[in-house]
């Protein structure tokens, strides 16, 4: 005698060939209606011989099996499963992006004004600045722009200034910072930062809304920047949007006179 198993959620229930009793047919409608279907169909022409059949012999062999498998409690599982996993995914990208903006956020960048500029005798490549960040003294500050900037668009120019790196001798001259920069793909097509207008010289820019100011971190120091690496890590996340806004992700990069720009390059990276 063939029988048929019905596995619905936790619960499985055994029919025996001419099992064909209304209200048991009726109760598989209302839980399970694949299974429900499958068994009126086969049990439609014998529906006048026998009620619900429950084996009991003990030792008895067990009939051949005719297995409907209801799917809803593995439909739940997965969906459940592929929820945690995406929850999981959600989460460590909000702690990457958090450890991120953390480490920009102990970046010393600033508003600069270039109060004179000239061509560096060793390097060709190399423009040297007096850069007036807020401080007693002008930085000295060294940039490879000779290719892409014309030396007197550097004269009195409000520039963006990366303040905490830890100084480099580039060629007999000691520079103190960054002039920060959008460039192309290509890296053919340079353009300097633009603080906005009424910024002032030695503010301290940061990234994200107007009130989240009261909150910056003191700025780390130029070892710390340069053992922990932070500019490494925030760096390939700095680029300008749709609008040549500069922003890390989502969050611009602002002084409080308002957000900081590019002359026309869009989706570019930052450095």
């Amino acid at each position: 005698m063939a029988a048929i198993t019905i596995s619905c959620c936790t619960t499985t229930s055994t029919l025996f060939k001419g099992t064909s009793s209304p209200f048991f047919i009726r109760s598989l409608r209302h839980h399970i209606p694949t299974a429900a279907a499958a068994a009126s169909k086969l049990f439609d022409n014998r529906r006048s011989r026998s009620s619900i059949i429950v084996p009991s012999i003990k030792n008895a062999p067990p009939p051949p099996l005719l297995s409907i498998k209801c799917y809803c409690t593995e439909a739940r599982n997965i969906n459940t499963l592929d929820t945690t996993k995406n929850e999981a995914n959600d989460s460590d990208e909000s702690s990457e992006s958090s450890k991120i903006r953390e480490a920009a956020n102990i970046l010393d960048i600033r508003v600069g004004r270039i109060l004179k500029a000239w061509r560096h005798e060793e390097a060709d490549s190399l423009y040297v600045e007096e850069v007036d960040i807020g401080e007693p003294e002008p930085r000295t500050i060294c940039s490879g722009l000779v290719n892409f900037i014309p030396l007197h668009l550097l004269q009195d120019r409000n520039v963006i200034v990366l303040a905490n790196l830890k100084a480099r001798n580039m060629r007999g001259v000691k520079s103190y910072g960054m002039l920060m920069a959008a460039s192309d793909v290509s890296h053919e097509k340079v353009e300097l930062l633009v603080p906005p207008e009424g910024a002032v010289p030695g503010e301290r820019v940061w990234f994200g809304s107007v009130d989240e100011k009261e909150s910056l971190p003191d700025a780390a120091s130029p070892n710390q920047i340069q053992k922990k690496k932070i500019w490494e890590l925030v760096q390939p996340h700095l680029k300008t949007d749709e609008s040549c806004v500069a922003a890390l992700g989502t969050h611009p990069m602002r002084t409080s006179a308002g957000v900081i720009v590019c002359d026309s390059l869009k989706n570019a990276n930052i450095s």
